[in-house]
């Protein structure tokens, strides 16, 4: 692939909701431009885009996907994007990097929720948007239904730029309503031609919204538009292309991807109204040798720096990272420095990559996209030229809201296990591995049981490594409700040195958490033996009497005691501290505390209340409700126990909309008709 100068690249995301076609539309795309001489389809599982094991597997897109392909002396960066919202972080790195996207719409179905979620995004980003209304060829297509849905849920400013020619199978074509002409698909470019009288009426109306959409953006093409009552096309396509850029017009375009329809109108419109990296606002970064804010113009003239975007280990090269350069130039033989580690390295291969393709390219300039191995960096970094270092800020990785613990269904699999999590988790932040000493349980945390799945799947596809799946325990904790007071004498004889031991504590409860004090007066108990006593009680602490969890928010005073001369030593008062603690426990009201998450649901009006009945049924607390785009936010405080699945329930309540973010807050005691159970579940594991 030759090189491109910034003017010539477009950077795209293809987003939308899952099954919409997107994975085949970038097909179309591939096969259109002559980037690919056989198209892939799905169901023979010979897609570029989806290449792993579990995607073929699955017939779905799992994994973000670089698609570079050349049109009409451009280059464009495809990024084809999973369609499902558990995979939210290859979209939220996608979307840090690109400057338009193409959202893909099933005509039978309209705009379905995750078109709504990937269109907020892009709105809150400013990306502009090109809608493509896919598989019009299918029966009882309603587009006008269609178009009255992205109306009511994208915004009024959307509009047709193509218009449907023929219905069901025999769709073939539309009339493009900038140029005013039939275009006709008999393979993947379209031939034009004169728009049929029974059309024309239809042409007319939508090129007058059209003309007074272009004449709203801006007072030069309104006052034209006044004055002539209509429009030169060179005008129109220069204030389309203002009015997209600036988010006011969003065209909506309708195809075919099965039946390539379509395909080659909307690579055009991607060069001709979509903006080339140069033409956006700098970019702001920290200048790490000055620590100030410094802008960085997306041009060849400007020192180097990138951002890492997406990483993948592959098995034979290694990690591959991919690196959207934010501004300069970049080529295999020069040192460059992670500003987010302060690591400096030599680029030594360099390329870009069209699924698992790897292509060779000698030089990328400043907009470009591409992929370097042998770095090891990890995604989220900023890159830059040693001489000039500018970091930028990491896109927020969006931490788990359900976790599973899994073990090897093969013993010896142990060290491989943790080999291959972390190789997995280094292409995927949200993704997480936690070891919980308490429970004995290897967790995993991820956005819901597709994200996890997938992962197990590739585990067993990848590394061969099969796991059995269990449910998370969780991390209760002990404490004690009252004042006691312990005596704990250790003695031991049994010839030659004896041991002994003998403390008087006191214990309360203390909600700064675990405080030792001395109050020992006159050498009861001498102050060499104070630290050995509060090591007792510590790894006393460490299991509970009530069912083995650690015991927190405790304030232990040493107040009296005594020893012997020769037969005290350390191991004798830790042994009296921790007799201590169990003779004042019957006396204390030792009870179990449960960990407690701040949780905040994001959903639409009409659940607000299905949610609420919810979230009282599993013991929450309802903190606040507020407005958010559109949306209602409710945040609540509610026991971990009780919603460990609560991401599965959330989308079945709120038919797939629903989301919410989770993080501990504190421990609180359980409800005492839960107590005995939680102590006979721990007795019996």
């Amino acid at each position: 692939m030759k090189d491109y100068t910034t003017d010539k690249i477009r950077n795209i995301a293809v987003i939308g909701h899952l099954g919409t076609g997107k994975t085949s539309l970038t097909e179309s795309i591939l096969f259109a431009s002559g980037t690919t001489r056989v198209k892939g389809e799905i169901e023979k599982k010979n897609t570029v885009s989806d290449f792993t094991v579990e995607e073929k597997n699955k017939g779905s897109s799992y994994s973000m996907t670089l698609i570079p392909i050349e049109w009409k002396e451009h280059k464009l960066n495809i990024l084809d994007l999973p369609g499902g919202d558990e995979f939210v972080g290859d979209l939220n790195q996608a979307l840090e990097v690109v400057k338009g996207a193409v959202i893909v719409i099933d005509a039978t179905k309209g705009v379905e929720v995750g078109t709504e979620r990937v269109w907020k995004e892009i709105r809150k980003r400013h990306i502009p948007a090109i809608l493509f209304v896919n598989k019009m060829d299918l029966p009882n297509i309603d587009f006008n239904r269609v178009l009255e849905d992205i109306r009511e849920k994208l915004g009024k400013r959307a509009v047709p730029l193509t218009w449907p020619v023929g219905k069901d199978e025999k769709f073939d074509g539309f009339i493009n309503v900038v140029e005013n002409k039939a275009r006709i698909y008999e393979g993947v470019i379209g031939k034009d031609g004169e728009v049929w009288d029974d059309n024309k009426p239809k042409a007319a109306e939508l090129r007058e919204k059209v003309m007074e959409g272009v004449a709203e953006t801006s007072e030069e093409l309104l006052d034209l538009y006044f004055e002539t009552g209509t429009l030169p096309e060179e005008k129109i396509k220069k204030g389309l292309r203002v009015g997209i850029m600036n988010g006011e017009l969003t065209p909506v375009l309708v195809g075919s991807a099965t039946k390539n329809v379509g395909i080659s109108t909307m690579l055009d419109m991607l060069v001709d109204y979509l903006p080339a990296p140069n033409e956006l606002e700098p970019l702001k970064g920290i200048n790490i040798k000055k620590n100030l804010i410094e802008d960085r113009r997306t041009i060849n003239d400007e020192p180097f720096s990138g951002y890492i975007f997406k990483t993948i280990v592959d098995p034979f090269l290694g990690t591959i990272n991919f690196v959207k350069i934010n501004s300069g130039t970049l080529k295999s033989g020069v040192d460059i420095i992670n500003t987010s580690t302060n690591d400096t390295k030599r680029v030594s291969s360099i390329m870009t990559m069209r699924g698992k393709e790897e292509i060779d390219q000698s030089v990328f300039n400043a907009g470009d996209i591409c992929a370097v191995t042998k770095l090891d960096f990890n995604t989220g970094d900023s890159l830059a030229d040693p001489k000039s270092p500018i970091k930028f800020n990491p896109v927020p990785h969006v931490s788990p809201v359900i976790y599973i613990a899994v073990e090897p269904k093969n013993r010896a699999d142990e060290d491989k296990i943790s080999t291959a999590l972390q190789r997995i988790a280094l292409e995927d932040p949200t993704f997480e591995i936690k070891r919980n000493r308490e429970t004995s349980q290897l967790l995993l945390g991820g956005q819901g049981m597709s994200h996890l799945n997938y992962i197990i799947e590739k585990l067993k596809n990848l590394y061969k490594v099969d796991v059995n799946l269990i449910d998370q325990k969780i991390s209760y904790r002990e404490t004690i409700k009252k004042q006691a007071i312990g005596e704990g004498k250790h003695r031991k004889q049994s010839g030659g040195a004896g041991q002994y031991g003998h403390v008087f504590i006191r214990f309360e409860p203390n909600e700064e958490g675990f405080e030792f004090e001395s109050e020992v007066v006159g050498g009861a108990v001498p102050k060499g033996y104070f630290p050995a006593v509060e090591k007792g009680l510590l790894e006393t602490f460490d299991r509970g009497p009530l069912a083995g969890y650690p015991v927190i928010n405790v304030r232990a005073t040493l107040f009296d005691g005594s020893y012997h001369d020769v037969d005290s030593n350390e191991i004798s008062f830790k042994l009296a501290a921790s007799l201590a603690f169990r003779n004042a426990v019957p006396n204390a009201q030792a009870t179990i505390l449960e960990p407690i998450l701040k949780i905040a649901v994001r959903i639409k009006d009409e659940y607000v209340g299905d949610i609420m009945g919810d979230l009282n049924k599993r013991r929450g607390r309802i903190l606040g409700m507020d407005q958010e785009e559109g949306y209602q936010l409710i945040t609540a405080e509610v026991p971990e126990v009780e919603v460990t699945k609560y991401v599965i329930d959330l989308k079945a309540m709120t038919q797939g909309s629903g989301v919410f973010t989770r993080e501990f807050i504190r421990y609180d005691e359980v409800p005492a008709h839960l107590i005995d159970k939680i102590i006979k579940e721990s007795k019996n594991d």
